[in-house]
Parts: C-alpha cells; structure tokens; sequence
C-alpha cells in the first residue's frame, strides 16, 4: 500500500512497506524474524473489528520493503520505525 523513506544506501533510497487500515486507537504490530507484516492478518482482522487502527509494516530487509546491506541493528530497526 505504502512507502516511507528512511535512509539511503549507494544513491538508492530505503524504504519501508507499510499498511495502514482502519480508525481509533493505533496499534502498531511488529513482525519478527524471519516473517513480514502479513504475519499479523488475523490478529489485525480481531483489532479492526474492536475498532482499532491497525498499522502494520515490513522491517528493513523482509517482505516488501527494501534489502540494504547495513542497518541490521536493534537501534536502526526502532529508528525506521
């Protein structure tokens, strides 16, 4: 659905996939390794349902998102998100 900017890497920016659904209260979901943010489908079905926002997204690296070769650390995955 969408893209946002974190960083570049050689000239070509890295972006991040995200999906964004639903009104409310925010929740943010966060996949773990070796998953993307399609992980959390049923999980983000129960949440519209309670009517929250749902905000889901690929890390740096995983489903849709882009592949870098840095920015594998703890303190960058937190700064894309």
């Amino acid at each position: 659905m969408s893209r946002v900017v974190v960083g570049s890497q050689n000239n070509a920016d890295i972006e991040i996939y995200y999906e964004d659904h639903g009104e409310g209260q925010p929740v943010v979901l966060i996949h773990g390794y070796p998953l993307n943010g399609h992980s959390w489908e049923r999980q983000e079905r129960a949440l519209l349902a309670a009517g929250y926002r749902v905000i889901t997204y690929d890390r740096r690296g995983f489903g849709q998102s882009s592949q870098p070769t840095t920015g594998y650390d703890y303190d960058t995955f937190a700064a894309d998100l």
